[in-house]
């Protein structure tokens, strides 16, 4: 059943850790089905803050978090939707915990209820839709730091999530391994909210880019009209300026 409530609604959200001055000040944004918005903004202007209150990891000082039309009150409430919105850490090694890559892939499911088999099906489809068939038995530590960002991926996907929120997940790859991942974001039917610093990457994988500024996300026409004609003269590949 197909609703018209956002998947994440935020109103006047504000947020400052211990000490510090507002790193989000009244902010306000909306992610509806099928939207995918890259945030493309300066260190330090809040955007892995802004994720991990989406996930309950934070808790705002002011302001309305609602999740596929349910505000967010209680860690209970969370809890709840977490399996739905599936978060990729700037660091993949925050995300890798267990000896081989199928296991890894294999615990959200498992942990989501499905029955082994169901889960190792459903994590060997998911590695395969990545590339990374071979990858099974592969000793998760062992992993280039690209390897590690696509399976860290693999285990989100897995859990067959309605979000994505993806922070920063170019770090670290080489342009074979980001032009994969082109790819892969371009057949996703999900909405998402990545994080980046890399133009083109965005540009690529984006329908809408903001930016954020004095704790707010600024929605920045000239960026629009630059984003569209790339979008239309060079594709989803992508290039250098």
């Amino acid at each position: 059943m197909h609703t018209h409530e956002p998947l994440i609604k935020m109103e006047g959200v504000s947020f400052s850790y211990p000490g510090g001055s507002p790193v989000l000040e009244d902010l306000s944004f909306t992610l509806s089905e099928n939207n995918r918005i890259g945030i493309v903004a300066p260190n330090g202007s809040g955007k892995t803050t802004l994720l991990h209150i989406i996930m309950g990891l934070l808790t705002p000082s002011a302001g309305t978090l609602e999740l596929f039309g349910r505000v967010m009150k209680s860690e209970k409430d969370f809890r709840d939707v977490r399996r739905k919105v599936g978060l990729l850490f700037q660091d993949a090694d925050d995300q890798l915990f267990s000896p081989t890559v199928l296991e890894d892939v294999a615990f959200g499911p498992l942990n989501m209820g499905k029955s082994k088999e169901e889960a190792i099906a459903l994590s060997r489809q998911t590695l395969a839709k990545l590339g990374l068939k071979d990858f099974e038995e592969k000793i998760t530590f062992k992993l280039s730091g690209g390897e590690k960002r696509l399976v860290a991926l693999a285990t989100i996907l897995a859990m067959e999530p309605q979000i994505l929120l993806l922070d920063e997940p170019t770090a670290g790859l080489d342009q074979d391994t980001k032009k994969h991942l082109i790819n892969i974001l371009s057949e996703l039917n999900l909405a998402y909210i990545l994080i980046s610093h890399e133009f083109d990457f965005v540009t690529a994988t984006t329908d809408h880019m903001y930016t954020m500024e004095n704790g707010k996300i600024l929605v920045d026409e000239e960026l629009h009209v630059h984003v569209h004609e790339h979008a239309h003269r060079v594709g989803a590949h992508p290039h250098k300026h």
